[in-house]
Order: C-alpha cells, then structure tokens, then sequence
C-alpha cells in the first residue's frame, strides 16, 4: 500500500497508521505483514513519533555517490562498501543524539537516504529487488570522528557510529516513491550544509538490495542507509539537524554532549 507509514506510541501502545498532513489513519497490524485502517485516527500532535522500523540489521554504504568519491580522490568501488550500525543506536524523530560519556570528540551528521525492506529476500536478482523493498525514510548516520581511525591499524566504523541515539530515522516510511528522482538536504540550524541528488549513487537502491541479499537475508525491517555526498560537518552541542527528503518529510533531532543531564 503506498503512502507515509508511521509508526508511533498511542495511548503507550506502538501502532502503525498513515500519514495524511497531520492526520493519522490509525491501522491494525503492520506493513511488513499487512495492514487495515481500524477506523480510529489520531492527530499527529498527539502522538509521540517513534522510528519507523525495528530492524534486525541496520547497514550503511560508505563510498556511493561520484561527486564525494571525486572530491576525496577515491575510486569508484566494484561493489557496495559497507558495514554495520548496532540497532540499539536507533533513534526516532524528535529524540536526542548524544555524544557518548567520556568522548569530547568531533561528532558529525550525515544527511541519507534509507531504505526499508518490506520481505524477506536471499540472493534476488536486480529485477526482483526492487519488489523487496517496502519504501524510503531519512537517516541522520551519526559518527563519532575522532573514534573513527583512532587506531591506525584498525578502522572502528561499527564502533563510531553505533553509540546510542546514533542511528537517527524518520519520521516515516514513504511507499510508492522513484528513489532516484529524490534529493537529501541536510540543514543545521537552518543553514543548508548538503542539497545531493540520489541520483548521483553508483549503487541505486535496487542494486543494493540485490547486491546485499547475495551477501546475507535481508528481512523485514531491515533498514540500509545509501551513504551520503558533499558536506558532511562536525555539530556543535545544542545544534538541531534536519535532514529533508521530499515525498518522505523532514527528520528533525537536536544534538547535545553527554553532560546535559547526565544521562548518558
């Protein structure tokens, strides 16, 4: 079924709907496995928004898009790149990205494209792929620089981007939509930092699919971030990122240190 999947906790339940404006249709069950409007609906002030998706497996593509590999000097890859983020860093619209206790680092924003698989898929070929995925979301992949290549002999991808409230999603999940008609912004305090075309992706998303599931069984809910282009910048505590995608909406987060309040 296309249009904007929410996910969200009513009256502290988690319950899907679809997004219309402000306006949620209120669904029994999923999208994953199917979902009927149960004739209830809900404005979307009233709801607290949660990620749109529990994935089993969150990856992420580094390396997939011409413009930044042409900048940084870096060859065109014969296959994605990849690798993965832990599901405990996800983190819904609204929430708070936190750098990690004891990390007084630079901490960056990456505006991304997401794609949410709908079915379970092993080994599919490129025509079939595109069948496996239920729709699009925004990601903010968050990394902990500094952490990053800190040891010269091992470069700790998993560890700096898998810290908690890391793995920002959101606010929805958009079925129906051309991926490679769609464009990232990423704005931090209103001041536009990425505008990049999905269409400059070596890999598009159905490759990626297809690609990954010869790799391992993708399963519903898995969410693959495409990797992000020209722009990416360390955040300043108190900032708010946003990362927009039309047709899918806008992924809004503020980012703090870890001694705000202490929780972290």
């Amino acid at each position: 079924m296309n249009g904007k999947w929410l996910r969200f906790l009513l009256r502290d339940e988690p319950r899907y709907g679809l997004l219309n404006g402000d306006r949620i249709t209120v669904c029994r069950g999923d999208p994953f496995r199917g979902a009927e409007p149960d004739g209830e609906e809900a404005e979307l002030a009233e709801v607290r928004v949660l990620p749109p998706c529990i994935p089993g497996k969150f990856i992420g593509l580094w390396n997939n898009y011409r413009a930044l590999a042409e900048k940084l000097g870096q060859t065109i890859p014969a296959e994605p790149l990849y690798f993965l983020k832990a599901t405990s860093s996800l983190l819904g619209a609204g929430g708070i990205i936190r750098a990690p206790r004891g990390y007084d680092g630079r901490v960056a924003y990456e505006g991304e494209l997401g794609i949410v698989i709908g079915r379970r898929c092993a080994a599919v070929d490129l025509a079939q792929a595109a069948g496996c995925i239920l729709g699009y979301t925004c990601v903010n992949d968050v990394t902990a620089l500094d952490i990053l290549n800190r040891d010269p002999g091992f470069a700790q991808w998993t560890r700096a981007k898998s810290f908690d409230t890391f793995g920002a999603c959101g606010p929805v999940i958009a079925a129906g939509l051309d991926p490679l008609a769609l464009t990232v912004r990423t704005r931090v305090n209103d001041r536009e930092r990425q505008n990049y075309p999905a269409a400059d992706m070596i890999f598009a998303p159905a490759e990626i699919v297809s690609r990954l599931s010869h790799d391992m069984t993708l399963e519903p809910g898995d969410l693959i971030a495409c990797g992000t282009s020209l722009g990416v910048l360390p955040m300043k505590p108190s900032s708010t990122v946003e990362v927009e995608i039309d047709g899918i909406g806008v992924l809004r987060n503020r980012f703090e240190s870890a001694s705000v309040d202490g929780t972290q």
